[in-house]
């Protein structure tokens, strides 16, 4: 519910029932989403994905060919000089790629701006979901299944943001297809816009508060 710049979420326990109305920092999640911003860091994370490490071999490189391969006159062929020649087969490569470093460096406000624009993107749009914890006892893939069924979410692409991800979550959802976690602390805009639906922990949601808002 969106009034005057006033944002209320409703808060889910593990059993997909609502325990509060959860009141959002208006500094923060104000509903502006700066396009060109989160433009920008997406493409520089996906930049830092890239490894780079095409290589391919020019003649000086390509094994063997030290020997010109016939004299130079009287055999009616045409004059070569070495058989690593790019002409050649299994020769040099003229003008291939080469190892090369395609990362960029995204300055801190960009990527505060763009992670912040993202989730005023999701908000706007009804995909990011509160939780008031989740809390696993047991590392049981069906429970959490149950527990994103009863949110109407299994199925589609999940992130799940909690503020520490614990041996029983990770255990728990490392079967589930298109479900990843990340902890609220290395979270960023990339992460929120590669996936459908947010899922994330009251606790989580104060902490990413206070990040973007001190920043």
């Amino acid at each position: 519910m969106e009034k005057k710049n006033r944002i209320v979420m409703p808060v889910y326990d593990m059993g997909a029932k609502v325990v509060e109305e959860l009141e959002l920092d208006a500094h923060v999640f104000d509903g502006v989403i700066k396009k060109k911003t989160l433009y920008q860091a997406i493409v520089g994370y996906r930049s830092n994905q890239r490894l780079g490490l095409a290589s391919t071999k020019t003649r000086g490189e390509v094994s063997g060919g030290g020997k010109k391969p016939w004299r130079q006159k009287g055999t009616g062929r045409a004059r070569h000089g070495s058989i690593r020649s790019p002409l050649w087969r299994h020769g040099g490569v003229v003008f291939g790629p080469h190892p090369r470093d395609f990362s960029v460096a995204i300055p801190q406000g960009i990527r505060t701006e763009a992670l912040r624009s993202s989730l005023n993107a999701k908000i706007k749009s009804g995909d990011l979901i509160l939780a008031e914890k989740i809390h696993i006892l047991h590392p049981k893939t069906r429970d959490f299944v149950k527990f994103l069924d009863a949110l109407k979410i299994e199925g589609t692409s999940i992130l799940c943001v909690v503020d520490s991800v614990t041996e029983n979550i990770k255990r728990s959802t490392r079967n589930i297809p298109r479900l990843d976690i990340v902890d609220s602390h290395s979270l960023n805009a990339y992460d929120v816009i590669n996936k459908k639906k947010i899922l994330i922990t009251r606790d989580s949601l104060k902490n990413l508060t206070k990040r973007l808002k001190n920043v």
